[in-house]
């Protein structure tokens, strides 16, 4: 498990020197393989839940703004 997280400070690491350097498709390359390693994690496994629940929070609280004319009156 150890080797895992040295991966992840690696890759973002890389994320942030490619950033540096104004190279953005390095840096999100290197920041996807690090959210990836994450998920692989026990501790990140549950992040692509929450995200879903905070995604799916979000588009119930603007159904009644997205709705048209018809919400408004």
């Amino acid at each position: 498990m150890g080797t895992l997280g040295i991966l992840i400070v690696f890759a973002l690491l890389g994320s942030v020197i490619c950033a540096k350097s104004r190279s953005a498709g390095g840096a999100v390359v290197f920041a996807g393989i690090a959210l990836a390693l994450f998920i692989a994690t026990p501790v990140g496994a549950g992040l692509p839940g929450v995200l879903s629940d905070f995604v799916s929070a979000i588009s119930q609280a603007a159904q009644p703004l997205t709705n048209g004319p018809k919400a408004a009156g």
